[in-house]
């Protein structure tokens, strides 16, 4: 049997801040594409999307986080444009002062509800839901039948 094309698999983390009164971190990308994005990356093989979810925020802000709950999965094919991903978000928590490591420049400690920043990728769609999130304690839910994409 030949072996499927399928998306690659990430992961992003939308790391709240305990000593910040609601306040997340946000990454200045390295590499292409270029710009501000929540810290994420790709799963390795051998590896759960739970642990890689951990790791990648590890790498990329120096924080050791706890993941919280599932914010979502996010596919749409145009996500990326190095090519097809789909991405398993989480909402995290951990104290103390990230600081840019491994494929992040700059670091910022931003209010989620008043970000002025575009963001790459998808996560001006994942930051709407995690505010979202805020607002009624749970992820959010949407209507199967209608395209996700059309709701971002």
């Amino acid at each position: 049997m030949t072996r499927p094309e399928t998306p690659l698999l990430t992961v992003d983390v939308v790391i709240q801040l305990s000593n910040h009164n609601r306040h997340i971190v946000l990454i200045k990308r390295k590499n292409p594409p270029y710009g501000w994005a929540l810290p994420g990356g790709f799963v390795d093989l051998g590896e759960s999307v739970e642990d890689a979810a951990v790791r990648e925020a590890e790498e990329e802000t120096g924080l050791a986080v706890k993941l919280v709950t599932l914010l979502g999965c996010y596919s749409s094919p145009q996500r990326d444009p190095r090519g097809q991903t789909a991405s398993v978000v989480y909402v995290g928590l951990a104290t103390g002062t990230p600081q840019a490591q491994s494929d992040a420049s700059q670091v910022a400690i931003i209010d989620p509800v008043m970000h002025s920043r575009p963001l790459a990728f998808d996560h001006d769609c994942i930051m709407a839901d995690y505010c979202q999130y805020l607002e009624v304690g749970k992820a959010p839910q949407w209507d199967m039948a209608s395209s996700r994409e059309n709701l971002c």
